[in-house]
């Protein structure tokens, strides 16, 4: 049990250390990656759909 309240201790001493990001650097990150997200989706449902109609082209 000692062990077990040490480790949450170093755990809250490690956690005040982190460098939390304000929140206009959390929006601009949140906006980023779903920006990215948006465009790969596109990106391959695009390659997914030329793909397909390559295949259907070759098999008829």
């Amino acid at each position: 049990m000692q062990q077990l309240t040490k480790f949450f201790r170093e755990v809250v001493r490690e956690m005040k250390k982190v460098s939390w990001p304000k929140r206009k650097e959390l929006v601009n990150y949140t906006i980023t990656v779903l920006a990215t997200v948006a465009f790969f989706t596109v990106f391959f449902a695009v390659v997914d759909l030329g793909i397909s109609e390559l295949v259907r082209f070759i098999l008829e």
